[in-house]
């Protein structure tokens, strides 16, 4: 018998929360700032302008908003002079993204506007290389960095976020990747990838770095034109960092339907189970195949809200801890410093400084 969800009053919070990723992990930050100090440039003041303070990159559990994250890659490029932050040998000239956009937008398919882009940035040369190959049935973009540019992945990371996010902007639709490759180990922030690279198939050491999808979105027509694209350009690439979201994974959907719950009482395992048409251990199964557990989604939930309403409102403690539905601040306290490594007041602290 369905088990139906309970009913809940309306609740602002929702309305709050950002779109896309709610929550950047510090490991984000920490990577980011590779290239600029590999260049012996101080990182103080893009912290500052980014509004993180250089005490939180020691605390492991620590997340930032979607909007710090996006002022940190801004900042980064103004310092280093250079759209790979740092990262290439060489550096690249601010504005070339936009240049290359320019030129695709004018393709028929997508197909044809990846090919114009990977031709593109091959007259930089081959020390990054990034290509669309296809074959009948699938479409494979591969990138190569050499490993010692990029010891964290992150401009691998990045580079593969931030091209997916293009194709999936020029036909203005999402792809779901099939499969990914990656030509190195498990990294330590293996849960972050379910966010930004998740699919069915996901293999480490790896001959090749590269996203796969169905073959059928490179003969799709192209949605854009050179007048959106003038709209397009005033956020990327920064914001194909924060946006992209896969909605098609259990977790997203789980958090989407514990949105509204927010401040009140959590449905159940099997509740949730049932609005989803799934028995209960189908249902754990599949979030421990990403990663998850429902506990650690309803936390990560709590967590990215307290965040955002720390850091983006005059909220007291005593009123976040409410808002999230915590009986007795001191609760709340426990579970903030449990998530993040810091107390919440400590964390704010450090937000506003």
């Amino acid at each position: 018998m369905r088990q139906s969800l309970p009913a809940v009053s309306g609740n602002r919070l929702i309305d709050s929360l950002p779109p896309g990723r709610d929550t950047i992990a510090i490991h984000f930050v920490q990577a980011a700032l590779y290239g600029a100090r590999r260049q012996g440039l101080s990182t103080d003041s893009v912290l500052q302008y980014a509004g993180i303070d250089p005490s939180l990159l020691e605390q492991s559990r620590v997340r930032v908003s979607p909007s710090q994250y996006t002022r940190l890659i801004k900042a980064l490029w103004l310092l280093t002079a250079d759209e790979h932050i740092g990262f290439g040998r060489a550096p690249r000239v601010l504005g070339t993204f936009a240049t290359m956009c320019q030129l695709v937008v004018h393709g028929k398919t997508l197909g044809q506007a990846l090919e114009r882009a990977s031709q593109f940035y091959r007259l930089f040369g081959d020390e990054w290389s990034i290509g669309i190959v296809r074959d009948r049935h699938e479409a494979r973009l591969q990138l190569f960095i050499p490993r010692d540019l990029d010891p964290q992945h992150f401009i691998t990371e990045a580079t593969l976020m931030v091209w997916h996010g293009l194709a999936c902007w020029l036909i203005e639709r999402r792809i779901p990747l099939t499969r990914v490759q990656f030509a190195y180990s498990q990294p330590a922030h293996i849960g972050e990838y379910e966010a930004i690279f998740f699919s069915p198939i996901m293999t480490f050491d790896a001959p090749q770095t590269e996203i796969v999808f169905a073959a059928d979105y490179l003969n799709l027509p192209l949605q854009q034109t050179e007048e959106t694209l003038e709209t397009f350009l005033r956020t990327a690439p920064a914001q194909l960092l924060v946006k992209f979201k896969n909605t098609n994974s259990l977790t997203s959907r789980i958090r989407e339907l514990l949105k509204p719950y927010l401040g009140s009482e959590m449905p159940t395992l099997d509740q949730v189970a049932s609005e989803l048409c799934l028995s209960p251990q189908t249902l754990r199964r599949r979030l421990a195949a990403e990663n998850r557990s429902y506990q650690m989604v309803k936390d990560d939930l709590r967590r990215d809200a307290a965040i955002h309403l720390l850091a983006q409102t005059e909220m007291t403690l005593e009123e976040v801890a409410l808002q999230l539905g915590f009986s007795e601040p001191s609760t709340f306290y426990r579970a903030f410093k449990k998530w993040t490594g810091v107390t919440p007041g400590l964390y704010r602290q450090m937000q506003r400084q």
